[in-house]
């Protein structure tokens, strides 16, 4: 049976008169795909964690009211692991893939990086904006399909060294890494992930001087996408909910 889970950001519930409204997207999706109509079962979250029943009240061409009912448990649960994973731009559809997986996996957080070797470079702010907007509809796709009712956070990209004061941090690195430390103890991690090029010397030398530990995924070279997703599957199974 196809979910009838449909996305609002907590601006638009209005919990006195116990109404949603719904995007001119969602009210699509909701009245020409699913073809639902007034009186309609559906379940709508709102990227912050909390999900609810909720009844189809009015379908218009650019918006969808529904009618709020009792706050539910989101289909599935949130790691206990909040990652974040900062990651080189990557070019064509590679970024679009580590977001969506990432969102599947319970990544919490993506920030894109600028680094030395990262495969694009971004023209100007209007740009980077459109391809924020664009990967937050897809870390919201992915949300949707997967059961989460969090909405992982996209951020602006910045440079490689503005990450390395976050804490704790691991700098991932197909050269000069060192086996995890799987008796770290995490409730919160930013994993670094270089491009297909790799790092350069000085900024693994930057992260040394930060106190930042490289940590190596074996002795297979891999792809930048497939090196951001192991990580993210690597991370929460040593301390998230991938037991």
């Amino acid at each position: 049976m196809t979910r009838r889970r449909f996305f609002a950001p907590p601006s638009a519930f209005n919990f006195n008169q116990h109404v949603v409204t719904l995007s001119a997207d969602e009210a699509k999706h909701l009245r020409e795909v699913l073809r639902l109509k007034a009186g309609d079962d559906v379940q709508v979250f709102d990227g912050a964690g909390r999900e609810f029943r909720a009844i189809v009240s009015q379908a218009r061409r650019e918006s969808a009211e529904l009618e709020i009912g009792d706050e539910i448990e989101s289909p599935k649960p949130e790691s206990p692991l909040e990652l974040t994973l900062a990651v080189a731009l990557l070019k064509g559809d590679k970024f679009d893939l580590v977001v969506q997986k990432g969102t599947e996996l319970g990544v919490n957080r993506f920030i894109p990086l600028v680094t030395r070797y990262a495969d694009i470079r971004l023209r100007d702010e209007s740009d980077a904006a459109k391809r924020v907007a664009r990967w937050q509809r897809i870390a919201l796709e992915a949300a949707k399909q997967c059961g989460r009712a969090v909405v992982p956070e996209i951020n602006a990209p910045v440079s490689f060294t503005s990450v390395l004061d976050e804490n704790p941090c691991l700098m991932f690195s197909e050269r000069e890494g060192q086996a995890l430390n799987t008796d770290l103890e995490a409730q919160s991690l930013t994993a670094i992930v270089g491009s297909e090029g790799g790092w350069s010397d000085e900024e693994l030398d930057q992260a040394r001087a930060a106190g930042v530990p490289i940590v190596t995924l074996g002795g297979r070279i891999l792809r930048a996408e497939t090196a951001a997703i192991a990580t993210a599957v690597l991370l929460q199974h040593l301390y998230g909910d991938l037991k």
